[in-house]
């Protein structure tokens, strides 16, 4: 059985860009999500291992996804990865405070991302 990865990213480019390369692993599939209602609305529908979320998106952003997962028994064990621009510390301290397990600015390094989406998923 795969492990499934939702990567939640409101530009294509990129969205393509990190599901290609967490899907590069073997035994990795991606659901991609363009905005927070889109991820809100796979959650249900598949058992998640990962969640890869941007920060900046219209709507909902990353931050209000992280704490609505942990904040959801159903979800709250799903580790979460963020990977956006915003490199400052504030931002950082909350995604992690949040209960993300990493935080990755871009541009991010493909082998980083990938040596840390299996650490966080092989326990």
């Amino acid at each position: 059985m795969p492990k499934k990865v939702l990567v939640v990213e409101d530009s294509a480019a990129m969205r393509s860009l990190i599901s290609s390369t967490v899907e590069e692993l073997s035994g990795y599939e991606t659901v991609e999500a363009g905005n927070g209602f889109e991820a809100l609305k796979a959650l249900p529908a598949h058992r998640f291992d990962l969640i890869i979320t941007d920060i900046n998106m219209p709507d909902i952003n990353g931050l209000e996804i992280v704490n609505f997962v942990k904040n959801n028994s159903a979800y709250k064990n799903i580790p979460m990865i963020i990977v956006t621009t915003e490199q400052g510390d504030e931002d950082r301290k909350k995604g992690l405070a949040l209960g993300a397990a990493e935080y990755i600015t871009k541009p991010f390094d493909p082998e980083k991302l990938k040596t840390i989406v299996k650490k966080i998923t092989h326990g």
